[in-house]
């Protein structure tokens, strides 16, 4: 009976071993499965991020050339004269220069009618010029609300691209319309390259641009029977047999299937008006990490168990050593042996646990400088678009016969350029981490003048000059290069303001209040609503109509301003304009009034 009764006593204890070393295995493999699926979501996020930036920056490099284009006095003359042939020949050749010097696919123009009076391809025999091009949704774009944008395959040259147009006025009204064709393949073929699974759908969910040939013209979800007319009728993609692709994403935005079936985690973020951007990872990864980590808890607990049970079985061994008095001292000295054994074992597994948690906290410190690649890229392109302004310049004036000192000027402005953004690079760090560069005592003033340079380009293009207050030079300790990109941020917000408004000003003053330096920006633009003013400095959050950013300009001169000791002051009236503060701690010495005295 004891012997029976010792056998179910061990089997009950198996079980209870068996079902705790599974319900730990399954626990530790969903909250490794959740960890990976974060991981894959947050590089997701990032990739999807620097998607759309490079997607704007190709964009915004032609959005302004139609407008311009169509301005010119040949452009014009060919819209009056669309009979006269030496008229069209003028703006054929203008195009092509243009299209040459801007590094666009194609650039032509047309009447009222949507026919094409001239072209930068009118040498072609897929010539643009002759055709109408009434039917499609940029020319109808254009004559209603002054400018449009559309993506398709091109009806004449079968090649794909972006359709950026502006109408041109005249005293009776519209008169034309000038369209510039945009190449993004190149985006396409670098996502091939580097392997990435990266695609933008237009506003039916139709992929049109993809890393991933598979799938190009497939839609994200199945589309309506008026969406699949529609695109058939504005001949958005030719032939594509979009009714019968198969669509990317399953039932929720969160999943997709590739070409070979294999389940993706993916993620959207909308681009533009209507484009969403789109980027996948496979799910392997996480299912590899969750049987790892299941395996790894299944086989801790078990070994766990057994050293348990080992322990016990020893205490009991000891217990019946103890009894025989002549082995007592023998076994004694086997087990303090054992022990010191033990001790040293766990002294061993304290100091690889230690280590462990040093590599994790310097691989989260890595994580966070990744986190902040993409605002690099919006800090950085303001210094991109005035360096090829000033390339571009260089260019047409080495076109224009101009003394090759006034190019080699502009060139050498363009490496300053270069080596600015070399330096903001080398400075610019992650909001949790403090930035190793060392402050220095510099003259605010000499900074703000160099801000007030960079903005140059941009203030003339909006038609209003920021103002510097008179004043001697304020001492302060900060970091030269970071102090000018914060005034830098902070000029083009105020432009940004006033931008199309008559009659608005922009002032930057320097004042000192104590051991502080007050470096203001004010300008008399619309001002920001109570309820938007406390949020102004969030990362990702703007007040701006317009597509120009994702609102990170504010959040990271409050970051640069802080570890200068500093901080950013906002305050605003609605109505009336915006005063943007950069407070900043003064080096001891004479005040700015002391000085003019």
């Amino acid at each position: 009976m004891a012997a029976r009764a010792r056998l179910m006593r061990d089997r009950g204890a198996a079980l209870w071993v068996a079902a705790a070393v599974v319900c730990v295995a399954l626990a530790a493999g969903a909250l490794a499965w959740r960890a990976a699926l974060a991981d894959i979501d947050e590089r997701l996020y990032q990739s999807l991020i620097l998607t759309l930036r490079s997607l704007e920056t190709e964009i915004d490099r032609f959005r302004y050339l139609p407008k311009v284009t169509g301005e010119d006095a040949r452009i014009r003359a060919a819209i009056q004269l669309p009979f006269d042939p030496a008229a069209i020949a003028a703006a054929n050749r203008y195009l092509e220069r243009v299209t040459e010097l801007a590094g666009a696919s194609h650039l032509y123009l047309m009447d009222a009618e949507g026919l094409t009076l001239a072209a930068s391809n009118w040498q072609l025999d897929e010539s643009f010029v002759g055709q109408n091009y009434s039917f499609r949704p940029y020319f109808k774009q254009a004559l209603e609300t002054g400018a449009g944008g559309f993506y398709a395959i091109g009806v004449t040259t079968k090649t794909p691209g972006y359709f950026l147009s502006a109408r041109i006025e005249a005293p009776g009204g519209v008169v034309g319309v000038v369209v510039v064709k945009v190449d993004l393949v190149p985006l396409q073929r670098a996502w091939e390259a580097a392997g990435q699974a990266t695609a933008v759908a237009d506003a039916d969910g139709v992929v049109f641009l993809s890393g991933v040939t598979e799938w190009l013209y497939r839609p994200l979800k199945p589309l309506a029977d008026e969406a699949l007319s529609r695109l058939a009728a504005q001949r958005t993609y030719l032939e594509a047999d979009l009714a019968g692709a198969t669509p990317l994403l399953e039932g929720s935005a969160g999943w997709m299937r590739d070409g070979s079936g294999r389940r993706l985690r993916a993620g959207l973020v909308p681009f533009e008006t209507d484009w969403q951007v789109v980027s996948a990872a496979p799910m392997r990864p996480a299912l590899m990490a969750a049987l790892g980590w299941g395996g790894a808890a299944a086989l801790a607990t078990a070994l766990g168990l057994g050293l348990a049970k080992i322990q016990r079985q020893r205490r009991q061994l000891v217990t019946l050593r103890l009894r025989q008095s002549e082995m007592l001292e023998g076994q004694v000295a086997i087990r303090t042996q054992q022990l010191a054994q033990e001790i040293e074992a766990r002294r061993d597994a304290e100091a690889d646990l230690r280590a462990a948690q040093e590599g994790l906290v310097h691989s989260e410190k890595m994580a966070a400088l990744g986190r902040m690649s993409a605002a690099i890229v919006h800090e950085l392109s303001q210094p991109l678009a005035a360096m090829e302004a000033v390339l571009a310049a260089a260019g047409i004036s080495i076109d224009a016969g101009a003394p090759p000192e006034k190019a080699a000027t502009r060139i050498e402005t363009a490496r300053n350029l270069i080596r600015r953004m070399q330096r903001t690079t080398k400075h610019l760090k992650s909001f949790a981490r403090k930035e190793s560069g060392t402050l220095e005592e510099i003259d605010a003033r000499a900074v703000a003048e160099s801000a007030l340079e960079l903005v140059q380009p941009r203030a003339r293009a909006v038609g209003i000059l920021p103002v510097l207050e008179s004043g001697g030079p304020l001492m302060v300790r900060a970091g030269r290069v970071r102090l000018e990109q914060v005034l830098v941020n902070l000029l083009l917000n105020a432009l940004d303001a006033v931008e199309g408004q008559e009659g608005a000003e922009i002032a930057l003053s320097l004042g000192v209040a104590g051991n502080k330096a007050r470096i203001e920006v004010r300008d008399t633009g619309p001002g920001i609503s109570a309820e938007d003013l406390p949020r102004v400095v969030e990362p990702f959050f703007s007040t701006k109509t317009k597509s120009e950013g994702l609102g990170l300009g504010l959040a990271i001169s409050q970051a640069i301003l802080s570890e200068f000791g500093g901080r950013l002051d906002i305050s605003s009236r609605p109505g009336e304009g915006t005063v943007m503060a950069a407070i900043l701690p003064r080096v001891a010495g004479e005040t700015l009034q002391e000085i003019a005295s």
